[in-house]
C-alpha cells in the first residue's frame, strides 16, 4: 500500500492505495465521484476524462499514485456551485443523448478552451478525438462548444 495525498474538486483527500489502483476507481469508490464513468477500461472512449492539475487526462489511464500531491477536477467540481458555461452549453445545444460521453467530453472541452478559447470546428473536432459518442455524430457537441467559446467557457 501507498499514502496519498490528492485534492478532488477543492477536498483534501488522504489514503491507502494499492499501487496498482487506477485513478478513475479511486475517484469513484473511494472519494464517491461517481459522475466520472468507466467506460472502456483502455483509454479508448474518453468517458473517464478529468483534469488534473489543469489538464485533461483519461483517468482509466493513470494509476492513483501519479496523482499524489495533485489537484483533480471532476465534473462534478466544475460545477462549483452553479452549472459551468460548458455544461450549461451542452444542455443549450442538446449535445447528449445516452449522456455516458458527456462528463469526458465536456472536461475535454474545457481544456480545449483554456488553451484555445476561440477554436474553429476544425480544432473542436481534432481537440475532442479522443473521446467518443456512439450517439449524437459529433453535431451538437461542436456547436456547443463553439457557444461556449463565445461566452468564455474555459473558466
Amino acid at each position: 500500500m501507498v499514502r496519498i495525498q490528492v485534492t478532488v474538486d477543492g477536498q483534501r483527500c488522504e489514503d491507502e492505495v494499492e499501487p496498482r489502483l487506477l485513478l478513475v476507481h479511486y475517484l469513484r469508490e473511494r472519494v464517491g465521484k461517481v459522475g466520472t464513468p468507466v467506460g472502456c477500461d483502455t483509454s479508448n472512449c474518453g468517458a473517464c476524462t478529468v483534469q488534473l492539475d489543469g489538464r485533461s487526462v483519461k483517468s482509466c489511464a493513470v494509476l492513483a499514485v501519479q496523482a499524489d500531491g495533485s489537484e483533480v477536477t471532476t465534473i462534478e467540481g466544475l460545477a462549483n456551485g452553479e452549472w459551468h458555461p460548458m455544461q450549461k452549453a451542452f444542455k443549450e445545444c442538446h449535445a447528449l443523448q445516452c449522456g455516458y460521453c458527456t462528463p469526458g467530453m465536456i472536461m475535454a472541452a474545457v481544456d480545449l478552451l483554456s488553451n484555445n478559447p476561440n477554436p474553429s470546428e476544425e480544432e473542436i473536432r481534432d481537440g475532442l478525438e479522443g473521446n467518443l459518442c456512439r450517439c449524437t455524430g459529433y453535431h451538437n457537441i461542436v456547436k456547443a462548444v463553439q457557444m461556449a467559446a463565445a461566452e468564455g467557457g474555459a473558466r
